[in-house]
């Protein structure tokens, strides 16, 4: 069973949320961010590869993908590209199969439903599997200013 209650704050919001002492608060660890945007890795296919090169430069703006994080995004990009892969397969199969296949479920729809449940954990962890997870993130980098909601959360900003 994993962790219960709900999802850890960063000791310097918890400070300046007024519900945690400083001198309690543990040093949060950091990991390096790269200076550019990682490379895929080469044994990363060609469908996650291409994802990779489509999310990666906004996750490094945002200061997310550091170098620990390497591995789970290149766990989430696979994942991407077997649910396209299988979403693609499933549109290819005659209309009367696609869900049904000699009384069970096709495979297709399994793979699919599979590769979407990994999308969705590995996302959280970088605000990809919705606005519920990017509202989460405290990222490290470059953000850009809140806009005109900036300083209206009542915490003295």
């Amino acid at each position: 069973m994993g962790r219960r209650g709900p999802i850890a704050q960063p000791p310097h919001l918890r400070v300046l949320r007024g519900d945690g002492r400083p001198s309690r608060a543990r040093p949060p660890v950091e990991a390096a961010i790269p200076e550019a945007v990682p490379e895929p890795p080469a044994w990363l296919p060609e469908q996650a590869r291409a994802e990779w090169r489509c999310v990666s430069p906004e996750l490094h703006r945002l200061g997310l993908l550091t170098e620990l994080d390497l591995q789970p995004f290149s766990a989430w990009c696979c994942a991407v590209a077997r649910w396209k892969a299988a979403s693609e397969a499933l549109q290819a199969t005659p209309a009367a199969d696609r869900l049904i296949v000699r009384g069970k479920v096709n495979p297709l729809v399994r793979i699919a439903h599979t590769a979407a449940d990994e999308m969705q954990k590995l996302g959280a962890m970088f605000g990809l599997a919705g606005p519920v997870s990017r509202a989460r993130l405290v990222g490290h980098g470059k953000q850009q200013p809140a806009g005109k909601f900036h300083g209206l959360l009542g915490r003295g900003e």
